[in-house]
């Protein structure tokens, strides 16, 4: 297949593009860098640095005949969506819309769109939510996903493009940009191994559903092989707090550190944990890495390559 990776220069969309080439598949990928890194892009893809919501993708599309879209690129951090709504909407409501209509006009039959577990759900009811748990997002990033999911619904609707969306936990691991808000994991690390002191955001027993990159990737393989179309949640189903997972860095890294607390972040979800039970019977998909050895596999990253 023909398959076009947003974001592929970034954390995840780069593991799920190199397991796209290594399965055979002819891989295009679009990232306009400004958070992914030129040495994520695997050199047997074609590589466009180009915005999604430029109106130029058009004739990427003509000129391609994708079969499949994997959609990764979006303005990720919470805090900002928060900040700027506005641009939040712009790059991932505006900017999906100008994909989405691009597979509608040149016939691309499946849409992979990486949706969030967390900021989907808001305050949840009960823990792990489910598929079914009511979607009751706290920051305009997690509505702009909420959106994406019902535009997706409506052009499987009118226009028959197949669409999964994955409904992702803390996905964590190698490639992770340690620089910004986003990634606890990869900014404690970097912190760590660089000997500078991490600051914990309040008491830091707020808990999240931590799961590994490979994990996710084999989610995203499942996705473009599935004949169907639906939502399927990716975690793990365990909670871990952020002292825990200092204090596993920190053991893991040697670094020593003190557990420094700074002010609680407002808006801040308590606890994020989610039922991957759907994914589970329907692909028997079950997360592999457990979160030692994902921390483990993820500071032997960093130290490889050093702190920058």
């Amino acid at each position: 297949m023909k398959i076009l990776v947003t974001g592929g220069a970034g954390f995840i969309a780069s593991h799920v593009a190199d397991a796209c080439l290594a399965a055979g598949h002819g891989v295009v990928i679009v990232d306009d860098l400004s958070m992914g890194r030129v040495e994520n892009v695997n050199p047997k893809a074609r590589f466009e640095q180009t915005d999604i919501r430029d109106e130029k993708l058009g004739d990427l599309f003509r000129a391609e005949k994708f079969d499949v879209v994997i959609h990764h690129a979006a303005q990720m951090d919470v805090r900002k969506s928060v900040e700027d709504p506005g641009f939040d909407a712009s790059v991932n409501v505006l900017g999906t819309l100008n994909l989405l209509e691009n597979c509608r006009k040149t016939g691309v039959k499946k849409f992979v769109f990486a949706s969030t577990g967390g900021a989907i759900y808001g305050e949840q009811d009960y823990f792990p939510a489910d598929e079914k748990h009511p979607t009751r997002p706290l920051s305009p990033y997690g509505i702009s996903k909420l959106a994406i999911e019902k535009y997706l619904f409506f052009y499987g609707e009118t226009y028959g493009l197949g669409h999964v969306s994955l409904r992702y936990g803390n996905v964590y691991g190698p490639r992770q940009n340690p620089h910004g808000e986003a990634g606890v994991v990869a900014i404690f690390t970097q912190k760590m191994l660089a000997g500078a002191q991490p600051v914990i955001n309040g008491d830091g027993l707020q808990t999240r559903d931590y799961v590994y990159v490979a994990d996710v990737v084999a989610a995203n393989m499942f996705a473009l092989g599935y004949a169907g179309s639906g939502l399927f949640n990716v975690g793990t189903g365990i909670e871990t707090d952020v002292v825990t997972l200092f204090r596993s860095l920190n053991d893991l890294t040697g670094a020593g550190c003190r557990e420094n607390h700074g002010p609680a972040k407002k808006g801040e979800q308590a606890r994020s944990v989610i039922d991957a039970g759907l994914l589970e019977r329907t692909a028997g998909w079950t997360p592999s890495t457990d979160i030692r050895e994902g921390l483990r596999l993820t500071v032997e990253y960093f130290r490889s390559r050093g702190t920058a």
